[in-house]
């Protein structure tokens, strides 16, 4: 399937820079078999009904933007160097007391060689560079292996120390149609963060979950509509674009994710007792479907998925979708359109633009229901 199927005329006005004033205040686009329809968030009681199940993505994003100095190497050349790193991938420990090692992706990487050691400044004290101590830092990587764009790295703390470490110096990794705009600023720790992040793990946020409120759960509480819980902690490779010209020659990058029997069973029934199944997110859609069985059955899951989904896919266990507004040519908008039909979201994005509803991880939202 080629890639430019899957595009489309996209004005930059239309790119949401900041959060609306309230989560549940971002508009709603209804794309139903009777039509689109213009509703806001806070109207997702009244488009559900009693017995339907809501599944989101309890992943929390981490502070994974770091920037640190290279210092000059004794031998072979090269003086100091700053560089920005923004981690994308945990690799396992295996013992209590190994350091972290991270995968991530670095700026400027050909200033980067294995042995390099990087210190890392406090980006929560101004730009932190004017006091502290760039030749002994008391959180710092050393370069274990690079790969084009990325390195891996492994710290000098282990897991409990690191993830202090990392709370202290790091900031949240804003997408990258955001960061060059504009600076990180005191709101975007509480806005890019849904209100029910719990398991720490992502470096970008599941953002159909941004707009959800405490009074909005009470809300879809009295309504008889359900909400459960699975884990998926997205990577950054989630903002990189298809350069492929095909479908089939695009490597989607893996992503670990976790259903739990409570979980597992909430679907089950829900599914038995003729109730509808709605993903909260792309994220929690692509590990649902990959932990379903062939008949849709959920059993528990815990393990990385690189799921594709394109028009053609069968859906096994999702009747529906609340997600965010995607970019031209990207996996997630393939998703859409396999899930509710290309021809419908093209009218459906073609409709938004117009009606000038807010694209990407700050913008509205649309509810879809499979064909």
């Amino acid at each position: 399937m080629r890639v430019d199927e899957f595009d489309f005329d996209l004005p930059e006005e239309r790119i949401a820079l900041e959060p609306a004033p309230a989560r549940d205040g971002a508009r709603l686009l209804y794309v139903a078999g009777k039509g689109d329809e213009d509703r806001h968030i806070r109207d997702l009681p009244d488009l559900l009904a009693p017995g339907d199940l809501l599944v989101f993505n309890d992943t929390k994003v981490i502070p994974a933007q770091l920037s640190g100095l290279r210092p000059a190497r004794a031998v072979g050349g090269g003086g100091d160097v700053t560089v920005d790193v923004t981690l994308h991938k945990a690799l396992p420990q295996k013992g209590a007391g190994d350091m972290a090692v991270w995968d991530a992706f670095v700026r400027p990487a050909k200033r980067l060689k294995i042995g390099d050691r990087i210190n890392f400044f406090d980006l929560n004290a101004g730009d932190g560079r004017c006091d502290h101590d760039k030749s002994d830092s008391d959180f710092y990587a050393e370069v274990i292996a690079r790969d084009g764009a990325s390195a891996r790295l492994q710290f000098n703390k282990g897991l409990d120390d690191f993830d202090a470490a990392l709370a202290r110096v790091g900031v949240p990794p804003l997408p990258p149609y955001i960061a060059r705009k504009r600076s990180l600023s005191d709101h975007d720790k509480d806005r890019y963060q849904t209100i029910y992040a719990d398991r720490k793990g992502s470096v970008a946020a599941p953002t159909a979950g941004l707009h959800f409120t405490q009074d909005l759960f009470e809300r879809l509480d009295a309504a008889g509509v359900k909400r459960a819980m699975v884990t998926l902690h997205v990577g950054a490779g989630t903002f990189l674009p298809v350069s492929a010209e095909d479908t089939n020659d695009h490597v989607m990058h893996a992503e670990w994710g976790e259903v739990t029997a409570q979980t597992a069973a909430m679907i089950n029934e829900t599914r038995m007792k003729g109730g509808r199944v709605i993903a909260v997110g792309t994220t929690s859609l692509r590990l649902l479907e990959s932990a379903a069985g062939s008949g849709g059955h959920m059993t528990p899951f815990a393990d990385e998925t690189d799921i594709f989904i394109t028009p053609g896919y069968e859906f096994r266990v999702v009747d529906g979708l609340i997600t965010n507004f995607h970019l031209p040519r990207s996996t997630l908008f393939m998703l859409v359109c396999a899930l509710a039909g290309t021809a419908r979201m093209r009218a459906a994005y073609a409709h938004a633009i117009a009606a000038q509803y807010r694209f990407y991880s700050y913008g509205d939202a649309c509810f879809l229901l499979a064909r």
